[in-house]
């Protein structure tokens, strides 16, 4: 059977084969398979060797250093644990976010609210930005933390976290980034980006799923409390024996994403081109988000006339997606759009179309095609 066209990158991306055949090496008797844990042998030690090796690698790519990258399970339980860690303990704290958050981040700060923390959810602008004067205005004497997202999942919209995270880290005012979206699609250096809490995940860089780190700020030190305990690893932030293959996984996809960075956002820039080039024949097609500050592999486009769950049946030769994938279970609008102004009825009309590194302008030029047929075909019998 032939596959869809694979058009929902921001959802996950394939695991590059390069990855995988380093994975295979962590894995059987023949292969790297002790826990790093284990201090007392060489089947440990060569473990821990290789999940340091891949700890140096991730924190390359945000420029950090090594001793500042923290595993987990993925970007979820990262700001899990930057939220829940940095909040704990702090009675009547309170949390600055924004409405069009990651669920991740918006329900840990709602369960936070019914746990007695206070929390300002804050309006983005029409194009998904949280404006510098916004978060200013927000903050509060009691303020703990300010969770935003590099680059919106929905949307692709960047944020501007340089000026935002500047001002907070004059007032002594923790910054945590979800930053899922943004690794391997623009450049990142904790160094110049006065961030304190960064979430990064595997399988959205080509690397698997199940595994991700959060950087946390050495200097000056950010102390965060562990959620999971039970042996104290990752020097006591993290408790669980740790994943090497994934790891390993991990650290050479951000290896790779390091290296072919700036070629791959030069060659997502002309797919991105291509593809809405090939919308123009279509009458009423809205890019939802900014056109300026924005990732080039993620468009989210409404459809005049057409909803999207009908759009999506008929582009049955295309793998795409009508907004998260954390969200998709729920047949309501997404609530990042209609965070950002859209009515219940275009925000069924939205689909998101996310290109990434395996994405061919042969695949670009069927899929535009393909859409102009369908939505001309949906108009034309409404």
């Amino acid at each position: 059977m032939k596959k869809p066209v694979y058009m929902d990158y921001a959802a996950t991306t394939p695991v590059d084969p390069a990855v995988a055949d380093e994975m295979m090496k962590y894995l059987t008797l023949d292969g790297v398979f002790g826990n790093p844990a284990s201090r007392t042998h060489a089947y440990g030690w060569q473990a821990e060797a290789a999940v340091e090796a891949a700890r140096k690698k991730v924190a390359s790519l945000v420029h950090a250093d090594p001793r500042e990258i923290v595993w987990t399970s993925g970007a979820t339980e990262s700001d899990n644990l930057a939220i829940k860690g940095a909040v704990a303990g702090r009675q009547g704290a309170h949390i600055v976010t924004s409405r069009i958050e990651h669920k991740a981040v918006v329900d840990t700060c709602k369960w936070l609210e019914h746990q007695g923390a206070e929390v300002t959810w804050l309006e983005p602008a029409a194009d998904g930005t949280i404006g510098f004067d916004q978060v200013l205005d927000a903050l509060k004497e009691n303020t703990v933390l300010v969770s935003l997202m590099l680059v919106n999942n929905e949307l692709g919209t960047i944020n501007d976290i340089a000026a935002i995270g500047a001002e907070l880290r004059q007032r002594g005012i923790l910054f945590h980034v979800d930053a899922a979206q943004a690794a391997g699609k623009m450049a990142i250096d904790v160094g110049s980006l006065p961030v304190d809490l960064l979430a990064l995940s595997g399988h959205k860089v080509y690397g698997p799923k199940g595994v991700g780190a959060l950087y946390v700020r050495r200097s000056p030190d950010v102390r965060i409390e562990a959620q999971i305990h039970g042996g104290g690893h990752e020097r006591g932030m993290r408790s669980g024996t740790l994943p090497t293959h994934q790891i390993v996984g991990m650290g050479k996809a951000f290896e790779i994403a390091q290296s072919a960075l700036e070629q791959e956002v030069e060659e997502l820039e002309a797919l991105r081109e291509a593809f809405l080039s090939g919308l123009r024949p279509l009458e009423g097609v809205t890019l939802n988000g900014s056109e300026s500050r924005r990732v080039p592999g993620i468009m989210n486009l409404s459809f005049e006339g057409v909803d999207a769950e009908s759009l999506m049946l008929g582009l049955r030769d295309l793998a795409v997606s009508s907004g998260s994938a954390c969200a998709s279970a729920t047949v309501e609008p997404s609530y990042v759009l209609r965070g950002i102004g859209l009515s219940e009825q275009q925000a069924h009309r939205a689909l998101r179309f996310s290109i990434g590194r395996y994405t061919t302008n042969e695949e670009v030029a069927f899929a535009s095609a393909q859409i102009v047929d369908v939505v001309s075909r949906l108009r034309a019998v409404r």
